[in-house]
């Protein structure tokens, strides 16, 4: 962002520039930057004229801009105007000798040169002794870059310009915008110390775990499957009888501390687990201290004070829990076994058929499923997708009609409401396929 001599500095950036310029297309010509009206007084014979005639706020920065002050009028980051500039540029000369358009292709030449203001060419302006009054500028440090785009005006646009605004004879125009430029306020900003930490309960005993991330453990990168552990981070999350609330169900995690949790999704049967994104609790008895947790062994969650020795915890009125907050993450599917049967067309027809797919998990009956073929193949590859229709239940198989397929191989993803599933790779270097998916294959015959 820069101060208040931004504006002049692209004026003064621009006839600098342009000077350097057409001085060498036309013997005599200069730049100058009086209003249209004016150019017949003390204007050279030759030259071109550079006036600002417009100015508007950028949408893109306006837009997303930050309110920079409080409900109470606080400023809490100092002030900023995005701002498009407007310039039009006149050309005037010797008529028979075509000064003026030869001037116009050199301004254009020029300006397409450039096509934006660097850093180096803004401070080569102020630092250039015709311009004393732009030393204090600061617009080089601004870090959007300034760009300068021509601006095509109808007739009716440039007779309303010469005739309503400058009151003056037409001169043979045109128009450029310059954007964007970032001029800032100067009240200083204010801004509190951070909040170091948050308790959303009442007393220490019902002080609330707060999830914060949860992701694979064996990398942040790398997808949550069937057989993957969890890594829970967060704060507030060790408690005596802490439980992971996936669903309808409450499951024991296998290590607790404070600010991490650790759950092995392997030890939960396939049916209790649904492909594509999950919501995860932690949660505990409102009456069960907080404390140090030393060692964990296979244990039924206790049913909630107030709750009936049989009811299902996973049931209970969340008022009789402590929880955390619901954090999202997604269990991509396995792809376990892949068959094609009821194969329809011959020679070089396109096949149609039914396509029968077992995930190690279950999906719900409104779960979408797309079935995408790769060819397995390098030379331009064809590619199918293919929507599953509505199961009547839950179900780990799913059975999809396929047409218009050509026969060959194919490579063969899913993916269930967002939640794709993993092609295999071969990373044995002897092999010929070395670092090349090889599966799941579908044989299209």
């Amino acid at each position: 962002m820069s101060n208040f001599l931004a504006i002049a500095t692209i004026t003064a950036t621009l006839q600098r520039l342009l000077q350097a310029s057409i001085q060498a297309d036309v013997e005599g010509a200069r730049v100058t930057t009086l209003r249209p009206e004016n150019l017949g007084e003390g204007a050279p014979e030759s030259g071109l004229n550079v006036f600002l005639y417009h100015i508007l706020s950028n949408p893109a920065h306006s837009n997303g801009a930050v309110a920079g002050r409080q409900r109470r009028g606080e400023v809490t980051k100092k002030s900023q105007a995005a701002l498009d500039l407007y310039y039009l540029f006149s050309f005037y000369g010797n008529e028979v000798e075509l000064e003026p358009q030869r001037l116009l292709g050199s301004v254009v030449r020029t300006l397409e040169d450039y096509g934006a203001l660097t850093p180096d060419v803004l401070q080569d302006t102020i630092d250039n002794r015709a311009y004393p009054f732009l030393a204090a500028s600061d617009l080089p440090e601004q870090s959007e870059a300034i760009r300068i785009e021509r601006q095509d005006l109808e007739m009716e646009d440039l007779s309303n310009l010469w005739s309503g605004l400058f009151e003056a004879s037409y001169l043979l125009s045109v128009a450029y915008k310059v954007t964007v430029v970032l001029v800032e306020g100067d009240v200083p900003a204010r801004r509190a110390l951070p909040v170091r930490d948050r308790y959303l309960g009442a007393i220490p005993s019902s002080i609330q775990p707060v999830i914060e991330q949860v992701l694979c453990s064996a990398g942040r990168y790398r997808p949550i499957l069937r057989d993957s552990s969890l890594l829970i981070r967060g704060k507030q999350l060790e408690a005596a009888n802490a439980y992971i609330k996936l669903g309808p169900q409450l499951i024991e995690p296998q290590t607790v501390t404070p600010n991490q949790v650790v759950l092995d999704l392997g030890t939960i049967p396939a049916d209790q687990l649904r492909a594509g994104v999950q919501g995860l609790q932690i949660v505990h008895p409102r009456d069960e201290p907080r404390t140090v947790f030393v060692e964990r062994g296979s244990r039924t969650p206790p049913a909630p004070r107030a709750a009936s020795a049989t009811a299902d915890p996973a049931a209970a009125s969340s008022s009789q829990w402590v929880e955390s907050n619901v954090e999202a993450f997604v269990l991509r599917p396995t792809i376990l076994d892949v068959a094609i049967a009821e194969v329809q067309g011959s020679e070089d027809e396109p096949r149609s058929a039914l396509v029968r797919v077992q995930f190690d998990l279950t999906m719900n009956a409104n779960s979408r499923v797309v079935l995408v073929l790769n060819e397995r193949v390098t030379q331009a590859p064809a590619e199918y997708l293919f929507t599953d229709r509505l199961r009547e239940q839950s179900s780990s198989e799913i059975e999809i009609a396929i047409a218009g397929v050509q026969s060959g191989e194919y490579l063969v993803r899913a993916t269930i409401d967002g939640a794709e599933s993993l092609l295999q790779a071969d990373f044995d270097p002897q092999s010929a396929t070395y670092e090349q998916y090889v599966g799941p294959l579908l044989i299209v015959p």
